[in-house]
């Protein structure tokens, strides 16, 4: 006769855990979205724009960094939807694409303060 293995209480939930799981493209996606705030330069990049819009030039002059430097991060950024920009004239000025990017940042930095 074989003893039955008690299992742990948890043990019931551990479907319930795997169907309420993200579907694997967008664990993916979002994983892919980390990977973006894991440079300090675009950190540097979305901090400056918190809350204003700023110019290219700008940017590389606060950052002291050259405009191509700034303008490829900034690519990396927009192409991740985390940056939009309008065109005045010569320049593009650059803002936060929406408040969930300020989110991210602030508990981010709430996180790491604790």
């Amino acid at each position: 006769m074989t003893e039955e293995i008690e299992k742990p209480a948890y043990a019931q939930d551990l479907k319930a855990i795997a169907d309420s799981m993200p579907d694997e493209d967008l664990l993916f996606d979002l994983a892919e979205l980390f990977k973006i705030f894991g440079d300090s330069t675009r950190i540097k990049i979305l901090f400056a724009l918190l809350g204003r819009e700023v110019a290219v030039g700008d940017l590389a002059e606060i950052l002291s960094m050259t405009q191509s430097a700034i303008s490829h991060q900034l690519r990396v950024l927009k192409a991740n939807g985390l940056v939009r920009f309008r065109r005045e004239g010569k320049s593009l000025i650059y803002a936060l694409s929406d408040d969930h990017v300020t989110k991210i940042l602030n508990m981010g930095l709430e996180h790491i303060e604790e």
